[in-house]
């Protein structure tokens, strides 16, 4: 398995360029972006600002290895909204043309939300209909995605949908297109299960994992604490990797990111990503 680290793990305000030189300096092999409403990866970007954050990865030596997106937040794919959830797969097309122009395999979608708590006033959905709006979205979406040649990962996050891994797997399978599969979050999964099980359950479906670690005890939000700090069975997870065969990226993301000195969670979160993977 090759390391990356999220984009989202580095202070506030770094450029894209710096980001890619700490991470490069830090150990990692690959660094994953995020497409913005605004800013220098957006949804307005020319292909000269695509050639020139190429020109920073190549100068690093270092590879995209994923490209996220918080804008599924704003923009659900299950809004009562017919508008919204136009906007929301446009967006994930976008994705797709960025990526295929960054060659990056897969990228981050969130087909849409139950409830999301840790948004005020956020939209509540009818579960099946949430269910039924997304997988009619995805499907839709499957066929851009291949002729991109880029997968579509969903990620399995705290917004009531997709309870379990067996719900998420004949959701995939539902989908039938090679190019839908799990962009699978390890500590996203702590607060009501295991990741280990979800790994072995979904299987060949990962196509990315994100690596963070959960502090049960702590609850909420706050939960959320270092690599190797929180109750994420990582050599389980391992193992459980090998066991399903994945040999692709495993991504570091790292919020919330330290108050002071930012950039030393980048240092800290490769030696932790070193010793969980076996490399010392």
């Amino acid at each position: 398995m090759k390391k990356g680290i999220n984009i989202w793990s580095f202070p506030q305000g770094m450029t894209i360029a710096e980001s890619i030189r700490t991470a490069k300096d830090a150990g990692f092999e690959g660094i994953e972006l995020a497409l913005n409403e605004s800013g220098e990866l957006s949804l307005e970007t020319t292909e000269q600002e695509i050639h020139e954050i190429k020109s920073h990865l190549e100068q690093a030596d270092i590879e995209i290895c994923g490209l996220a997106t918080g804008l599924y937040w704003s923009y659900s794919m299950t809004s009562e909204s017919e508008a919204t959830r136009t906007k929301a797969m446009d967006i994930t097309r976008k994705q797709l043309e960025l990526a295929a122009a960054f060659n990056v395999d897969t990228i981050l979608v969130i087909p849409g939300a139950v409830g999301v708590d840790f948004i005020p006033d956020s939209e509540v959905v009818d579960y099946e209909r949430a269910y039924d709006r997304a997988l009619e979205c995805i499907t839709a979406l499957a066929p851009d995605a291949k002729a991109a040649g880029v997968n579509i990962g969903i990620e399995n996050v705290w917004n009531k949908l997709f309870l379990s891994p067996l719900e998420l797997r004949t959701f995939i399978d539902t989908v039938g297109s090679g190019y839908v599969g799990s962009y699978f979050d390890v500590g996203n999964v702590l607060h009501s299960g295991y990741p280990e099980q979800w790994i072995r359950i979904l299987g060949k479906r990962i196509k990315k994992v994100h690596f963070k670690d959960y502090r049960r005890q702590a609850g909420g939000l706050h939960g959320f604490v270092d690599l190797l700090a929180g109750d994420v069975n990582y050599p389980a997870v391992v193992e459980a990797l090998n066991t399903v065969g994945y040999d692709g990226y495993v991504i570091g993301e790292m919020i919330p990111s330290y108050t002071h000195h930012g950039k030393q969670i980048i240092y800290n979160t490769s030696r932790a990503m070193d010793a969980i993977l076996g490399r010392i």
